[in-house]
């Protein structure tokens, strides 16, 4: 098991993450249309298959900087990182603010889709939506970043780091799945509810979120490029 300091660093990755509401409305939507359990399953195995390409993508890469490990450079690296989804972040607060398209949404042709799509698309379409938001490579590369400096003694305990990580990113959307499958009579009410709630609140979940962590992840990673630099 990951030492708790890693998965406290690890903690507001997750949460980040996983705040994302429109994803989640997406989700329950999904539930609600004919056989919506294996759909929704579908559409989260595509964001979950894009996570672990992207662990194994970016795991690669920080490997082969291993002769890096000795000096400051991955240390400055992850400042600029965590700068960058801050930075991010706050952008996307400001649009919210001034009601501009957000670059992370999936067209308004996919809301009219969900009913008739199938499993296999609906799979499609959550590697497709999780590859093309910029937001959330940060956020993996992140994570990875911090996995590695911890400096784990086995590759296990780093790839459990990291499937911790996902679960925890993906918090939002396993539930609903989990909830829905062992009561889907009681649940079905209470997500179709909260899809409501979320949706007439989305523009202002969306706007504290952001605003939170990416003043979050700005202050701590230009502490760390303080610390380092100065």
């Amino acid at each position: 098991m990951p030492p708790t300091s890693l998965l406290l660093d690890l903690l507001p990755l997750m949460l980040g993450a996983a705040l994302a509401p429109l994803w989640l409305i997406i989700l329950l939507l999904i539930l609600q249309s004919r056989r919506g359990l294996v759909k929704a399953t579908a559409f989260v195995a595509g964001i979950t298959l894009v996570r672990l390409l992207q662990g194994w993508l970016f795991g690669y890469v920080l490997g082969q900087a291993s002769v890096l490990a000795e000096s400051n450079v991955p240390r400055l690296i992850m400042a600029m990182l965590l700068m960058a989804l801050g930075l991010m972040l706050l952008i996307s607060a400001l649009k919210s603010l001034v009601n501009a398209p957000d670059p992370d949404a999936p067209p308004p042709k996919l809301f009219q889709q969900i009913d008739q799509a199938k499993p296999l698309k609906l799979l499609g379409i959550g590697i497709m939506l999780t590859s093309i938001a910029p937001k959330f490579w940060v956020f993996t590369l992140a994570a990875l970043g911090i996995i590695r400096e911890a400096n784990l003694d086995s590759f296990a305990a780093a790839l459990t780091a990291y499937g911790i990580y996902i679960l925890g990113a993906q918090a939002l959307l396993l539930l609903p799945l989990l909830l829905y499958a062992l009561v889907p009579g009681p649940a079905s009410g209470l997500l179709r509810a909260l899809n409501e709630w979320l949706t007439s609140n989305q523009r202002v979940i969306g706007l504290v979120v952001s605003l939170l962590f990416g003043t979050l992840f700005f202050w701590k990673g230009w502490n760390n490029f303080w610390a380092i630099t100065f």
